[in-house]
């Protein structure tokens, strides 16, 4: 049988620590070729394309002179994100961009306008409610496994970035911090679920002004932190349904689960949403024991394995879009992310619940495959 052909040519644009991960993600879509790398660095532009065999590299304004490349993977630093996806929507490329879809709300409202007058098409992470789980929990509520959505918790746990990162300062500093790193993922999984959000009321605070890295080969030894480590928050979903989250670094153990979302007749439980695929339980009022749902999407990656760490499912997303198919991680929804969670701030620091001004349609389910059943093992 003769290989599938690739469809859609992409440069990557960022060549630092997650870029690995998008080309061994990528690269298990036959109809997606990475084939050009860019960095402001061009050197190590270079390492990459000869670590994973990848045809040209260079520099950023090299990537969007290139006529071959059609999809554009913007993995730069967040502070960056505005600059380069208008830049690439102008010279006529379709966007992937890694969350957040800019630094600031200010600047994600100039990268929608400059999606809205461009013929190419913007996608942008959180992209993990692509994945099995979270489109599994999401055809459990469709019909009807837990009854009517009423509230749900979410909680984002430390993940001890300084004994394993060689420098983990970005964790702590503008951009960083529980909310903007790692809520993305869990509010993504949240909106997908329940819809949009329509008001937020928030505390937050530093927990330790001072961070000890103990990582092997660190760079630094100690970080001033800079922004909150610590916030709990109530969302209320244009629903009706009420969230509890509380994201934090400075909690390193816990009993509690990632999210949870409960029904009038049941309740759901939820893996990492920082990960694609994992368990999505269920128990409904008078059973005995949980039930771990069958996966209505297709696996990304084995669970508990490194390919968990794949990303990409947001591009071929994307690819598909350009084919004409729904648009799920579309840019609407990223802005709606960024909006809710940087409004934990504004709520904290203007003692008041905060009414958001934009909102996103819940994203069409993926197509249910023909062996998931409602309930199984």
């Amino acid at each position: 049988m003769a290989q599938q052909q690739a469809r859609h040519r992409i440069g990557i644009l960022g060549a630092g620590n997650i870029f690995g991960r998008y080309v061994e993600g990528l690269r298990t879509f036959p109809e997606l070729e990475v084939v050009r790398v860019a960095d402001v660095d061009t050197a190590r532009a270079r390492q990459a394309a000869d670590e994973y065999g990848i045809a040209a590299w260079g520099h950023g304004d090299e990537l969007l002179d290139d006529d071959s490349v059609e999809i554009v993977v913007n993995i730069t630093p967040p502070q960056f994100h505005a600059k380069t996806v208008i830049a690439a929507l102008e010279a006529g490329k379709h966007v992937y961009v890694e969350k957040p879809l800019a630094a600031t709300v200010a600047e994600a409202r100039e990268v929608l306008a400059a999606a809205a007058s461009s013929t190419a098409l913007l996608g942008s992470a959180p992209d993990t409610f692509l994945g099995s789980a979270v489109q599994t929990a999401r055809h459990a509520l469709d019909t009807g496994l837990i009854g009517e959505a009423v509230g749900a918790t979410a909680f984002v746990r430390s993940s001890r970035s300084e004994t394993w990162h060689p420098d983990p300062r970005a964790f702590y500093g503008p951009g960083g911090g529980p909310v903007l790193d790692m809520g993305p993922y869990y509010l993504a999984a949240l909106v997908n679920c329940l819809g949009p959000v329509a008001q937020v009321a928030a505390a937050t605070r530093v927990g330790t002004p001072t961070r000890k890295v103990t990582s092997p080969g660190r760079v630094v030894d100690e970080i001033t932190v800079e922004v909150p480590t610590h916030a709990s928050a109530t969302l209320t979903f244009a629903s009706g349904a009420l969230a509890t989250t509380l994201m934090s670094f400075d909690v390193w153990d816990t009993e509690l689960p990632r999210i949870e979302i409960y029904g009038t007749e049941g309740t759901l439980s939820l893996p990492n949403p920082n990960f694609f695929d994992g368990d999505v339980r269920l128990k409904r009022h008078g059973d005995t024991d949980w039930a771990v749902l069958t996966p209505v999407t297709e696996l990304f990656g084995a669970v508990d394995t490194s390919e968990q760490h794949r990303r990409g499912l947001g591009v071929r997303d994307l690819a598909d879009a350009i084919e004409g198919a729904p648009h799920r991680a579309n840019p609407q929804f990223a802005f709606h992310a960024l909006d809710v969670l940087t409004s934990f701030e504004t709520s904290q620091r203007e003692k008041r619940f905060v009414t958001l001004e934009s909102s996103c349609a819940r994203p069409e389910p993926r197509p249910v495959a023909a062996h998931a059943a409602p309930i199984a093992h």
